[in-house]
């Protein structure tokens, strides 16, 4: 088996327009509308993947077996300086757990932020190094 890359992975969450707004309007995702297995559900879009987002109590099947808000722990690579991130998040007033802070990417070294969403799921924001 060669595993090529991630296309998506699924957070549930305790309120899909609170975690709408954080993610589009902080981060900068894009918000879709799809229809999967029959039924109506929301994704938000960044490069060519995507975060699948599941209301708590109404998870769609299959799917994780004990989900739960908060239980998330991510990286995302971003194209923006992290000096920038850091100072658009201090203007919206979204709380840094840690960093900037070195840590070790998938690919190498990274330069990191990390923040909470509305869930308490843990965000790393990075800019590769080198």
């Amino acid at each position: 088996m060669n595993i090529a890359r991630l296309d998506h992975f699924v957070l549930t969450v305790k309120d899909i327009n609170e975690t709408v707004k954080f993610y589009t309007e902080v981060l900068g995702m894009v918000a879709e509308k799809f229809t999967g297995g029959g039924e109506q559900r929301i994704a938000l879009k960044f490069g060519n993947q995507k975060i699948n987002l599941h209301q708590q109590g109404r998870e769609f099947k299959p799917g994780a077996l004990a989900p739960l808000p908060g239980s998330g722990d991510f990286c995302l690579i971003c194209a923006t300086p992290l000096e920038q991130i850091k100072q658009e998040l201090e203007q919206r007033e979204i709380a840094i757990v840690e960093g900037p802070v070195e840590k070790t990417g998938a690919t190498g070294p990274l330069q990191s932020i990390y923040i909470r969403d509305p869930d308490q799921n843990l965000v790393e924001l990075s800019n590769q190094i080198g």
